[in-house]
């Protein structure tokens, strides 16, 4: 950091993956660092070597604190974070931290944002950039922490940067070489205060972006980024045929008419449906969202189709488990919010739908609503189900509802056996839940494995 960014004391609020990672590059830098953690943890050795403080329980905010680097968990209302407003101390967040802390030369940033998809698009970004020759790192959300890979950069020569809305809500100085939004849907709305916030948050990635990507078929994506159309270079993708500067959709190819040399009368073919994988609708858009980004840095068309073509998606994005007497069963339980499970369900015509789990304050009547001639039956578990319950009984009252109670190991069991018991052959069984894990799951990678052993034991 420069001489005026330099403080008698930097706090990092947390000592998780980020917050540890902040520590190590401010004490790598010269700082005086005191992290504040909330509850007892192993202090990382390489921190005491470092001279970093480290102080558990709820300890106040140390004197002469001139910036605080806070860790996405802690929410903006904290006691800690709310005095250190109070007294006029800056709060920024790891990725903040990092995009300071960059040397000169530092390789460009590629980031997205959204709801849902992030991950699955930062990761098909990475493919098509490696299928391209760079040495590319993901990391923020996913992959590394973005403190070292900034510090420690080796031959890296382009990042693709995945970045939550908790990430950004303490992020304002960021300008990426391009910025992209999937969607934007109600989520963390218990974090954030309400939709209108968490929409703000998002926005920032756009804040002072080179080259503005957003989902031109979703509302929230369209509204963020219109701001920018007289600053900046604004490109957006689309499920139809695309119109000049957007990329988008033809029979079944994915076509760009934005990075070319005549947007209006040519455009150049990237991929065909065919090569994103696993094929559903917001996967498409997935696709299209990390080729523009992609695009944007130069990346030859021939590339994106290679990249997407060997990508391989992470487990619980729509993975098909297993069919057994001819129905499908099928795992995303990386459907966490409303959005999420929506986008699921249209990706199939007949679905016995398992739902339910932690909504953080989502509505669900919507996605209930859309679904509703989707659905053969509703297979609910977890803490919220009752809301969801409610909802299919306002807006899908001919659709056949069962809720499993209990949260031992062998309440995955009977769900799948009673969703068994509602299908048809050609249904497909979808865990599609729209809700958080953490009431019955460590997360939602334990909840999708659990419902893979119970089909797997149900075909048995």
């Amino acid at each position: 950091m420069d001489a005026q960014t330099v403080s008698t004391c930097v706090v990092v609020a947390g000592l998780g993956v980020s917050g540890a990672a902040a520590a190590r590059g401010l004490a790598q830098g010269g700082e005086r660092v005191v992290v504040l953690e909330q509850r007892e943890r192993p202090v990382p050795p390489e921190l005491v070597k470092l001279g970093v403080e480290v102080r558990f329980g709820d300890p106040a905010l140390p004197e002469r604190t001139e910036l605080v680097v806070t860790s996405p968990g802690w929410r903006p209302d904290h006691p800690l974070l709310l005095t250190a407003a109070t007294l006029g101390v800056p709060v920024i967040g790891e990725v903040e931290l990092a995009w300071r802390l960059r040397h000169a030369g530092a390789p460009p940033w590629l980031a997205l944002t959204g709801t849902n998809g992030k991950t699955t698009a930062v990761r098909m970004l990475a493919a098509i950039l490696a299928a391209a020759g760079e040495h590319v790192r993901a990391v923020g959300n996913v992959g590394a922490p973005i403190v070292d890979a900034v510090l420690d950069p080796g031959d890296t020569t382009v990042l693709a940067v995945e970045l939550s809305s908790f990430q950004l809500h303490w992020s304002t100085g960021l300008a990426p070489a391009a910025a992209a939004i999937l969607n934007v849907a109600p989520d963390h709305i218990d974090w954030h205060g309400s939709l209108a916030e968490y929409a703000r948050a998002k926005a920032r990635i756009f804040a002072h972006a080179d080259t503005v990507i957003y989902n031109a078929d979703d509302e929230w994506a369209t509204r963020l980024a219109e701001p920018h159309r007289d600053r900046t270079r604004v490109v957006g993708f689309t499920l139809d045929v695309p119109r000049p500067g957007q990329l988008g959709v033809v029979e079944d190819l994915l076509v760009d008419r934005a990075f070319v040399a005549d947007p209006v009368s040519s455009a150049e073919e990237l991929a065909s449906l065919g090569d994103v994988r696993p094929f559903a609708p917001h996967n498409v858009a997935n696709a299209l969202a990390a080729a523009a980004l992609a695009r944007s840095h130069g990346v030859p068309a021939g590339a994106v189709r290679r990249g997407l073509h060997t990508f391989v998606p992470d487990p619980h994005r729509i993975a098909h488990v297993a069919r057994v007497r001819e129905v499908d069963y099928v795992d995303d339980s990386k459907a966490t919010n409303p959005h999420a499970a929506a986008a699921s369900l249209a990706a199939f015509h007949s679905v016995v739908w398992i739902a339910g789990g932690q909504l953080k304050g989502a509505e669900v009547d919507d996605l209930v609503r859309r679904a509703s001639s989707r659905l053969r039956g509703a297979v609910l578990l977890g803490a919220d189900r009752e809301r969801i319950a409610q909802a299919l009984a306002r807006h899908a009252p001919n659709v056949p509802v069962l809720e499993v109670t209990g949260d031992d190991t062998g309440v995955m069991d009977r769900v799948v056996a009673e969703a068994a018991r509602l299908a048809s052959p050609g249904d497909t069984v979808l865990l599609a839940p729209a809700g958080a894990s953490l009431d019955m799951y460590a997360g939602y990678g334990a909840r999708g494995e659990a419902f893979a052993r119970a089909v797997r034991r149900l075909a048995e």
